[in-house]
């Protein structure tokens, strides 16, 4: 169930997948921050391929460079090293590609503009005409189940609700790519629950590529196609996992499969050896 990947090679070539084309290639990815007595090397030398359509999870302890791969690839901070590809183009530094959407670990709503306001928020800035500003945020609001809600304002809203609000003001830009920053990490169980099956049928329907950061090996194995483990800091691949669990799934009862558990069982061995890293240092 799985390989350990850190060169091109090593990444899934056979059946369907080979013939899947690659959106985002990484090679030789390295990000160091300060210099010399303070100089931090958060990731090291990553390799990577992400495939059309693919949901990928990076996945790994706390601090070893997750979300600045992430960022990376969003061209909000520049590499020190290697290169990132969008569709076979390299990417310069500080790159924006309109392909790709971000969405944010923190709730990123505007406290004074409504549910309705807050999702078109980036149509408006787009220039989107009316009626389609109308019927595309109106579909992103019944996707979301927020009907009801378009007035409200994100005060009056639980925090899964604006998570909801933040995802779907990302989506109704109708990006290629979706990238994810452990969007749900703040939530509580059962509406992190909810929000994976708002996710999963959404992706099941419009099947974005998706690069999702996430420290939950649950999270992980509910959504994704594979999962990518990094080592503890300085971020390396230490082993690519494919998920093959069936789809569509159902956040709840794919938890409770002898297959489900097994993955888990086997991820979390090797996902341990790299928190006890983390502890000893």
């Amino acid at each position: 169930m799985s390989s350990a990947a850190t060169m091109p090679s090593a990444l899934p070539t056979s059946g369907s997948a080979a013939s899947t084309p690659v959106r985002i290639s990484a090679r030789g990815l390295s990000k160091v921050f300060g210099a010399g007595d303070t100089e931090v090397v958060a990731v090291d030398n990553v390799d990577l391929d992400i495939r059309e359509g693919e949901f990928v999870s990076l996945l790994g302890p706390s601090g070893c460079g997750k979300s600045t791969i992430l960022n990376m690839i969003a061209g909000l901070i520049e590499s020190s090293s290697g290169s990132i590809s969008l569709d076979g183009e390299e990417l310069g530094a500080n790159h924006f590609s309109s392909k790709l959407g971000y969405v944010f670990q923190r709730d990123t709503t505007i406290p004074w503009r409504s549910v309705t306001k807050n999702i078109g928020f980036g149509l408006e800035l787009a220039g989107v005409d009316r009626e389609a500003y109308k019927r595309r945020v109106g579909d992103a609001i019944a996707q979301a189940r927020l009907s009801g809600f378009e007035n409200a304002f994100p005060g009056m809203l639980s925090g899964g609700m604006r998570q909801r609000v933040s995802l779907m003001r990302t989506l109704v830009m109708e990006p290629e790519i979706l990238l994810m920053d452990e969007p749900f990490g703040a939530l509580d169980a059962h509406t992190k629950i909810d929000m994976h099956r708002l996710l999963l049928d959404i992706w099941e329907r419009q099947h974005q590529t998706v690069v999702f950061v996430t420290h939950d090996l649950a999270e992980a194995l509910t959504l994704s196609d594979r999962i990518i483990l990094l080592s503890a800091r300085p971020g390396r691949v230490k082993e690519i996992f494919d998920v093959k669990f069936d789809r569509p799934r159902d956040a709840v009862t794919l938890r409770e499969t002898d297959e489900y558990s097994r993955l888990f069982s086997h991820i979390w061995h090797s996902l341990g050896e790299e928190m006890s890293m983390v502890e000893s240092k």
